[in-house]
């Protein structure tokens, strides 16, 4: 303990072992008025000798020093009143087993109106303190709802931290519960907030973080609730953690807070962080290297306007690479792109190009001109229904617009390539899985070849992508509800956009067998029911009676659970404990390209019949969803 932390709790101790001397006397005065001169002074005082020091040992033991009185709550005044039960019983039963100091002479009453007098002392200065720093008693009270709370440490312990843990009483719903408060300050070290213990400071990150996870409550976001906090500390903290795998927010301005107890509007529509939704803490990866696979580098990403692209970008900019190069489809998504990265790398030097991989000679010129040292395919065609009534499109974008990438890379010599694929590729019964499919089997069998290093990466659902489940979640709730889930037992592997971007640039500095694919770990499947009912949560309301869940049905080509793996695929761990490595069925490259030509000449002809029986062909798994696509075919 400090010297400045040790004064102030020898401080408090004197205030309350004082109270206690006083409050001895005055209690017996009570009792039994001026029938207290018929006793010894040597008596008296003897008895409150052994009170007063029983009542510092008792009150050392129950640390009512670490309560600061400013922020004193209920739970701290319940503290104290259980710390003064303790303290009579003990000292009457002292008395009684030793049988010094003439116990017999106390009334039998005593106990209870020492009891109240003590309480009364202690707790009336805590009042007073707070009442002349704060104005009100009102936020002495605390809740211990915590039913479907997001897990956060707060940085900061001072007023905002204190009106931060009011705001989660369950009168606020506000979708958070603090678990403990880091403050640079050592005379706060070891104190509480409203309950909330107040640890080490910032360079105790993890220490802190392992003791909270022990006891089963590892945060799920830190939040800095100090606005003053200097930018070196800010970057320390953000950069501790990073590594271990804990995303970083500010709390808003305590303005904000207050207006949520007159303006009800504002409390529903806060913001909804995308690792609350998850559940769960990200994955901690290898960033040191991430950043050797980078820097110096020559880089090229394909779908750089898109979520994961995008993310490609701002993630592989602070990785220090020596250019890169932006191709989009989209001009309106190519534009956003290119402006953000002038924006947050001035001096970086970067191209923004207009391509769509479905033209070979466009990628080939573009290879020629750049000379990419690293290419990231994240270009693709992803929302499951639009694509089984656009079949074909499907094909040539995800198949043959990957094939393209793939042999134009080959040709130009860049040293990896990177194929963003999907947990739908696997048994498929969907066309953008199945298409997705086929794009591993094809780079895979370039893999194997030599040359140009292809790393397949496999994930699950992106939460907060275009398209997603999460975003649509999120209109529906601004609406007012009701949320929609297709089937009350379907189940989705979800991961933050951060996530699959560290998944995508840590597979690529991994040393693995060439052929494989690599997964990350995602924990449990998510069933998309309890995410909505999280969603709700995490808005400031109540599932089925604030807003309603519906089920709809199964959309074409949904499945109710997704896989990461198929069950002839070898699975190996790797250096990344949240990552493993698969070696699926490997197909012959002369045997694929040639059925990818007669695909390809299908799909370019818009004969979605024979697409559809190419595809099944090429990927034998696809065979079960044949059917219904030919059904769903007849019909339009």
């Amino acid at each position: 303990m400090k010297a400045r932390a040790f004064r102030r709790s020898l401080l408090i101790f004197a205030h309350d072992t004082g109270v206690a001397a006083i409050s001895f006397p005055l209690a017996l005065y009570l009792q039994i008025g001026e029938k207290i001169t018929r006793w010894s002074i040597q008596l008296i005082y003897t008895w409150i000798l052994i009170f007063t020091l029983l009542t510092l040992g008792v009150f050392i033991l129950m640390r009512l020093d670490t309560a600061i009185w400013r922020y004193t709550s209920i739970g701290d005044l319940g503290r104290i009143v259980q710390a003064v039960l303790i303290n009579v019983s003990c000292f009457f039963l002292l008395l009684q087993q030793s049988n010094i100091a003439h116990f017999d002479a106390l009334p039998p009453s005593f106990s209870v109106i020492q009891a109240t007098i003590l309480s009364i002392l202690l707790i009336l200065p805590r009042i007073g303190y707070k009442l002349l720093k704060n104005g009100t008693i009102t936020a002495i009270f605390k809740y211990k709802n915590t039913e479907g709370k997001v897990p956060v440490l707060l940085i900061g312990a001072g007023d905002e931290a204190e009106l931060f843990i009011r705001e989660t009483t369950p009168k606020h719903r506000f979708p958070y519960m603090v678990v403990g408060i880091i403050d640079n300050r050592n005379s706060r070290t070891g104190r509480q907030i409203r309950g909330v213990p107040i640890y080490g400071g910032i360079s105790q990150l993890e220490e802190v973080i392992e003791k909270l996870t022990i006891h089963g409550l590892r945060p799920q976001r830190i939040v800095i609730t100090k606005h003053k906090l200097n930018i070196m500390t800010t970057r320390k903290l953000v950069q501790l953690a990073d590594a271990i795998g804990i995303p970083v927010s500010r709390m808003p301005v305590l303005s904000m807070l207050e207006s949520v107890h007159t303006n009800e509007q504002k409390m529903y529509l806060r913001p909804i962080n995308m690792e609350d939704v998850l559940g769960r803490p990200q994955a901690i990866l290898d960033r040191p290297s991430m950043q050797k696979l980078i820097e110096g580098k020559r880089v090229l990403i394909t779908g750089a306007g898109g979520t994961i692209g995008s993310e490609l970008v701002r993630q592989i900019v602070s990785l220090k690479p020596t250019c890169i190069t932006l191709v989009e489809q989209s001009e309106y998504a190519l534009y956003r792109i290119d402006l953000e990265l002038a924006e947050i790398a001035s001096n970086l030097h970067h191209t923004a190009m207009i391509g769509d991989i479905r033209d070979q000679a466009r990628i080939n010129e573009i290879l020629k001109a750049t000379k990419p040292e690293i290419l990231f395919h994240a270009a693709a065609l992803k929302h499951v229904p639009l694509m089984e009534n656009n079949i074909c499109d499907a094909v040539l974008t995800n198949a043959i617009g990957t094939r393209i990438i793939a042999d134009a890379a080959c040709f130009a010599a860049v040293k990896t390539v990177v194929v963003i694929s999907t947990d739908k590729a696997v048994n498929p019964t969907n066309a953008m899985g199945a298409t997705k499919k086929l794009a591993e089997y094809y780079c895979q069998a370039r893999d194997l070849e030599g040359g140009t290093r292809f790393v397949t990466t496999r994930f699950g659902n992106v939460l907060g992508s275009t398209g997603s489940i999460v975003p649509l979640f999120q209109r529906q709730l601004e609406r007012g509800g009701p949320l929609t889930v297709a089937h009350p037992d379907i189940t989705r592997y979800f991961m933050t956009v951060r996530e699959a971007v560290e998944l995508v640039l840590q597979a690529a500095s991994l040393e693995n067998k060439r052929g494989g694919i690599t997964v990350l770990d995602m924990g449990e499947p998510i069933k998309i029911v309890d995410l909505a009912s999280r969603m709700i949560r995490l808005a400031g309301l109540t599932p089925g009676k604030d807003i309603q869940i519906v089920f709809t049905g199964l959309r074409p080509g949904d499945k109710l659970h997704e896989e990461l793996f198929q069950m002839n695929e070898t699975l190996k761990a790797t250096k990344i404990p949240a990552i493993r490595h698969a070696n699926p069925r490997i197909t012959n490259r002369p045997l694929i390209q040639s059925a990818m030509k007669e695909l390809e000449a299908a799909a370019s002809s818009r004969q979605t019949m024979a697409t559809i029986q190419i595809l099944s062909r090429i990927v034998p798994e696809y065979k079960v969803s044949m059917l219904k696509a030919k059904m769903d075919h007849k019909a339009i």
